[in-house]
């Protein structure tokens, strides 16, 4: 299904490409010192730069034909494939809902999905943890600690 060595490319590449966007982010922010010492980039632009030299070292790596394990020929099977979507796409689309629903609704809708579709709980023992999880989130964050999490566009639609 996804050899060995294309998953160490594709992540290599990933990886890669997240450093280079701190470097640049880094620079923006500046590097090295002034006169109230280091500048705020220079930490993130260091930590950019050993990612991004990790990642060209696992690209090499992954490239170079040697007797490694970048020489699998199957790393993720369908079954695997399967699993690791089941973790991904309900992630995915809990962050992509927090705009629209607010975090209160999207944690309750994703606590419901993890717990319901899979069938590792009955519908209204799903039900009841859901709605836990978005009264504890209010409780911890809008009361105890007084930050306001986001509400989401419904929300500011009906006036919230």
């Amino acid at each position: 299904m996804i050899s060995r060595r294309a998953l160490e490319l594709a992540t290599a590449i990933l990886t890669g490409s997240f450093g280079a966007a701190v470097v640049v982010s880094s620079l923006d922010n500046g590097i090295g010192w002034s006169s109230a010492g280091v500048d705020a980039g220079t930490f993130p632009f260091l930590t950019g730069i050993i990612i991004v030299l990790g990642s060209l070292y696992n690209l090499v790596r992954g490239v170079l034909p040697a007797a490694s394990l970048a020489n699998v020929r199957i790393a993720i099977t369908p079954l695997e494939l399967r699993r690791l979507a089941g973790l991904f796409v309900p992630a995915a689309i809990f962050v992509a809902a927090i705009p629209l629903l607010g975090m209160y609704l999207a944690s309750a809708g994703y606590v419901f999905a993890v717990l319901a579709i899979p069938r590792h709980q009955s519908v209204p023992r799903a039900l009841a943890m859901s709605a836990a999880t978005a009264l504890a989130l209010y409780v911890v964050f809008e009361r105890m600690f007084q930050v306001s999490l986001p509400h989401g566009a419904l929300a500011a639609a009906l006036g919230f």
